[in-house]
């Protein structure tokens, strides 16, 4: 059975928040509040990423 203690799922929050800021130009904080906001679909975290930064 999978690790029910939220690591593995953590990690892969991490990974994807660290891509989302990369490729958008967003902090890897910024990353993970919209992971939290939108989930993991990932057109819809790098529109939202993109128009997150081009209003800052």
């Amino acid at each position: 059975m999978g690790n029910r203690n939220g690591k593995e799922g953590a990690g892969a929050v991490e990974v994807l928040a660290a891509r989302l800021a990369r490729e958008a130009g967003i902090t890897e904080d910024q990353a993970r509040e919209l992971i939290k906001l939108i989930g993991t679909d990932w057109g819809s975290l790098l529109r939202e990423a993109h128009f997150l930064k081009a209003r800052h």
